[in-house]
Formats: C-alpha cells, sequence, structure tokens
C-alpha cells in the first residue's frame, strides 16, 4: 500500500468509523429504552453543567381555617447543578507493514470497512461500560438504592424485586435492567424450575425480566472481587446514564523506514462526555480528565435529587458464587 492510499485509508476511515458508531447507537438506544442514552452530541470544555431548581414539595403544608393565623418560616428556592464529566481515550499505535496488504492484493475499500467497524465497536464498548462503572459506583454509594443480599444470598427474583421496592411508587419508571450474562442465566434457570410459570415466554426465551427490558454485557464493573466475590444488576429509569460523543476523533497514520520493511502505525484519541440523572460529578475531589478508577469511585459522584426515587435507579448485590 503506497503513502498516497495509506492517506486516502486515514482520510475515509475516520468518516467510516462515526458512520458506523451512530449506527450502533441508534440500534442500542432503541433496544435499551434508553436507559443509558449513548448520544452524538458533546459538549466544550473539561464539564457539561446544568442548573435546576430543588423541588418544592417540603414546601406543601396543611392549614386549619379556624386556628390562629401563626407565622410559618418560608423555604428558599435552591438552584442546584448538575456536571458531566469529559472523559477521554485512546487507541493504538497499530502496527503493520504495507506490503502485506499489497502482497495479498487487499483493497483500500476492504480495509475501510474492516477497521471502521473495529473502531466502533471500540468506541462503543468504551462508552457502555464507562457509564455502567460510573452507574454502578453512584448506586452503590447510596445505601437507600441498594439492595445487598450478598452476605446470605445470590441473585433471585425476591432478591430483584426487593431491589425494585427502593423506588415505592415510583418504580414502574424502572425500565431497563443491566446485568452479566451469568446473572441473566441464573435468572433463567429460576424461570425453568417455576412450575407456576410465573414468567411464560415462547420456546422459554426470556426477553423482560420482571416486565424490565434486560440489556445483558459483561461490563466489568458488574462483577466485584472479595470476600464472597459479587455480582450486581441494575435497574435503570430512562435517562438514567447519557454519553456525549465528543466527535472529536483524532487519527495519525505514519509510515517510517530503517527496517528491512516498510512499517506503518496508525494511532487515535477521542473523548466523550459523562452525565449521570440524579448525580453531578465532584468536579473538585474528580477532577477534570478523570481515569477509570476515579469514575469508578462513588463518592465523585454527588447526589443531587432530594429523593432515590428521582435518581438513576437501584441496584441488587448477591453472592456470585450463588
Amino acid at each position: 500500500m503506497s503513502l498516497s492510499q495509506m492517506q486516502v485509508f486515514n482520510e475515509y476511515i475516520m468518516p467510516a468509523t462515526l458512520e458506523t458508531l451512530d449506527q450502533y447507537l441508534a440500534a442500542f438506544n432503541a433496544a435499551s429504552r434508553g436507559a443509558i442514552v449513548l448520544s452524538p452530541d458533546g459538549f466544550t470544555g473539561d464539564f457539561f453543567q446544568e442548573s435546576f431548581f430543588q423541588t418544592l414539595a417540603a414546601a406543601q403544608r396543611r392549614v386549619d381555617r379556624y386556628s390562629a393565623n401563626a407565622a410559618v418560616a418560608a423555604t428558599d428556592l435552591t438552584e442546584l447543578k448538575n456536571t458531566s464529566v469529559k472523559v477521554a481515550g485512546g487507541f493504538g499505535p497499530i502496527r503493520y507493514e504495507p506490503s502485506q496488504m499489497t502482497w495479498l492484493e487487499r483493497p483500500t475499500a476492504q480495509g475501510i470497512e474492516v477497521a471502521s467497524r473495529a473502531f466502533a465497536e471500540i468506541l462503543l464498548k468504551d462508552q457502555l461500560n464507562t457509564a455502567i462503572a460510573a452507574l454502578v459506583a453512584a448506586i452503590t454509594a447510596q445505601a437507600a438504592a441498594v439492595n445487598d443480599v450478598s452476605a446470605t444470598a445470590g441473585i433471585t427474583y425476591a432478591g430483584l424485586n426487593n431491589a425494585h421496592a427502593k423506588f415505592g411508587d415510583a418504580s414502574q419508571n424502572l425500565v431497563t435492567q443491566v446485568m452479566q450474562g451469568t446473572s441473566y442465566h441464573k435468572l433463567v434457570g429460576q424461570n425453568l424450575a417455576n412450575q407456576q410459570q410465573l414468567f411464560q415466554a415462547g420456546n422459554v426465551r426470556v426477553v423482560d425480566i420482571l416486565g424490565k427490558i434486560s440489556v445483558v454485557t459483561d461490563a466489568p464493573a458488574l462483577m466485584q472481587a472479595g470476600t464472597p466475590n459479587k455480582e450486581i444488576i441494575l435497574s435503570l429509569v430512562q435517562g438514567a446514564a447519557l454519553v456525549h460523543d465528543g466527535r472529536d476523533i483524532i487519527s495519525n497514520v505514519q509510515t517510517t523506514n530503517g527496517k528491512e520493511r516498510i512499517e506503518t502505525t496508525l494511532q487515535t484519541d477521542y473523548t466523550f462526555g459523562l452525565g449521570l440523572k440524579g448525580y453531578t460529578w465532584d468536579t473538585t475531589t474528580g477532577g477534570k480528565s478523570p481515569t477509570d478508577a476515579e469514575l469508578a469511585t462513588g463518592t465523585n459522584w454527588d447526589k443531587t435529587a432530594t429523593t432515590i426515587k428521582h435518581t438513576a435507579g437501584v441496584a441488587l448485590i448477591g453472592d456470585a458464587s450463588k
């Protein structure tokens, strides 16, 4: 592959990646009912801040028309702020020999199609795993949003239902569950053993669990090492996490001499923003351009919602060995 071909390869591979990524985002958002929204809209700067007024529910009171007209304390109208944080990532460098392509007589178009699809899948995986890690951190840091049965039990329908109960009368707002494949099949196994057929589906193919769509993905944050090892199921509302794809993918192709055969490397930088419903990124403790560890630290996500019912969702934590 000549240098001119490599320049064409670099010129078209990134637009093809973005087009493929858009298709993946649309398909995922539709299938997951918008619990984790992967948006093509980015934002400038390190943070995206949105102001809102705190709920005035506390200002409501009962009045006795026949009592003395006593003074009452005023409720201040308080403005709060939710902050999304920008996350940076990279890919490569990937090294290969251009002569391999010409030796195999593979056209540039084939390389563009394969590479753009691979990049899009990698970007989608990073965005999804990062969002899940942040959701796990923020939600599990709130005792009122967690049903932790790991000391005595594993993942069960009863445990999942009790996690939903954390939302009380707003539990119907929990539309999507995110779980690992092992958790999903434990629930399927319990369903198969249910002689009353509490949940029935053709060919025993369970698509929803407790009336919620399930996103099954082996995201690392859904399994935590410890004594015992713990597995986590997230039950999320619409817009629980919003990923802003910055579209500022920067790629560079470099061809170098000095060896028996010419070598080429490809390297890519990218960013995306992340915000959680009912939580704000702590710009002081979390800082700018956070690492994976910082994003997965619960104390870096401060709850701004006055009640758990107005946050991203709830979590069930079970013993992974049961």
